[in-house]
């Protein structure tokens, strides 16, 4: 599996895509053909909602794609004053487009404007629907606060439904027939019967589940509702980096006695630990950076049932992982991540200087080489030597930079000596 999420992969392009929702898609195109023609609808602006992973901003999506909109999309809940809301799309439901192309404006996200002290966004927001002349679409799961009752009374309402379980499995089906995989029909059931008519939520799951695999039977997808006693640490990594079942693997989560971040933190610290081929120790980070990923999610969104996602990954996705690696008797080791932010702030200046060194070399920013390029690093620090110090002599970094990279004082030695060798 590469790294791109299949939510992303398999976003659908154009309305026949579309999962499900079939009146509100047609309801929708009929509005927004009435715009392409010229005839401006009695309702300048259509109001989507409906639960998450329904379909509603993919469907928008793919409606200016497939009538050739130019779409100018924009989460409300990012601009929410009504100066910024005016400097930023105001003249863009005026002013024609550069590309020649008929103008269509997406507010998503409008939940995030509801409180009193984002009045301002929420009037600026219907100023621009009475003087557009270009379609306006606005999205939220729930519009029925009454803060919005103003805004209703000027759009076109279209329900977004839970799409039917039939049609997710469909969706699961094909995303299975074009990645190789061989699906059990009651597995893809149990999957799309969980999600409970959220998309995404059982393609999410789907991903987690075929991490490594080329065939998913029930008895991989029946792991998904598991509980059981808590175990301490140790016990839980062994079973999630010895699981050969992703069954046994989101069963040992749920048995920590430490919260989410700091189990993310162990698994992360003991993946090179636990795998000694260079290829499931790639595989099992790819799988951690997908949680990492829905994290960042969660803290932009607020949408925490997004939660289950970061479980999924960073336990039967790194478990998965391993194709090479035999079980064996490992030593784990406390997170150095966390061991590190305690040491105060000498240690944190090293790793911003070793981002700056990957900055220079690589040309990304000093986020990017701290985010997703370091945990790389430490990875073939850990466990290549000669490869340590071909890129220590390619990044200039100096012994103390390898120190911390390798968190092992006799690794470092051996690093430090080929470079001098070379």
């Amino acid at each position: 599996m590469g790294a791109v999420l299949w939510t992303d992969k398999y976003k659908p392009r154009t309305l026949s895509e579309v999962v499900g929702n079939e009146k509100a898609k047609s309801k929708l195109l009929e509005w927004a053909k009435a715009w392409k023609e010229g005839r401006i609808p009695e309702k300048k602006a259509a109001f989507l909602y409906g639960p998450p992973g329904t379909g509603k901003t993919v469907t928008v999506e793919a409606l200016a794609n497939d009538l050739g909109f130019e779409l100018i999309e924009t989460n409300a809940s990012d601009f929410r004053t009504e100066a910024q809301i005016k400097r930023v799309i105001g003249s863009a439901a005026q002013a024609a487009s550069l590309t020649g192309k008929p103008r269509m404006l997406l507010f998503d996200e409008l939940d995030g404007i509801v409180g009193t002290a984002d009045a301002g966004g929420l009037k600026a927001i219907m100023g621009i629907v009475k003087q557009a002349r270009c379609p306006v679409i606005l999205i939220a799961n729930n519009p029925w606060d009454p803060k919005f009752r103003p805004l209703r009374e000027m759009c076109m309402m279209v329900e977004f439904k839970r799409v039917g379980k039939r049609d997710i499995m469909k969706h699961l089906q094909r995303i299975c027939e074009r990645e190789g995989i061989r699906a059990d029909r009651k597995a893809l059931a149990f999957l799309a019967d969980r999600a409970n008519g959220d998309v995404r939520s059982a393609v999410v799951d789907l991903q987690a589940v075929a991490q490594g695999k080329k065939e998913i039977t029930y008895e991989d997808v029946a792991w998904l509702g598991m509980r059981d006693r808590k175990k301490e640490i140790f016990r839980v990594l062994g079973n999630i980096f010895h699981a050969d079942k992703c069954s046994r693997a989101l069963a040992a989560v749920k048995e920590a006695e430490v919260d989410l971040d700091m189990l993310f933190e162990w698994i992360y610290e003991n993946v090179p630990r636990a795998y000694k081929d260079p290829r499931d120790v790639a595989r099992a980070m790819d799988a951690l950076s997908r949680a990492d990923m829905f994290k960042g999610r969660i803290i932009r969104t607020q949408d925490w049932g997004l939660g289950r996602y970061i479980t999924t990954f960073m336990t039967a996705g790194v478990a998965m992982a391993k194709e090479k690696s035999k079980p064996g008797f490992v030593k784990f080791s406390f997170p150095e991540r966390i061991r590190y932010l305690s040491r105060g702030r000498s240690e944190r200046e090293l790793q911003m200087k070793i981002a700056e060194a990957i900055k220079r070399r690589c040309h990304v920013s000093t986020k990017e080489a701290r985010e997703k390029i370091m945990p790389y690093l430490r990875v073939i620090f850990q466990n290549n030597p000669e490869m340590a110090a071909g890129l220590a002599r390619w990044l200039d970094l100096d012994e103390e930079a390898i120190k911390f990279l390798t968190a092992d004082a006799k690794r470092a030695k051996e690093i430090i000596s080929l470079l001098k060798a070379s």
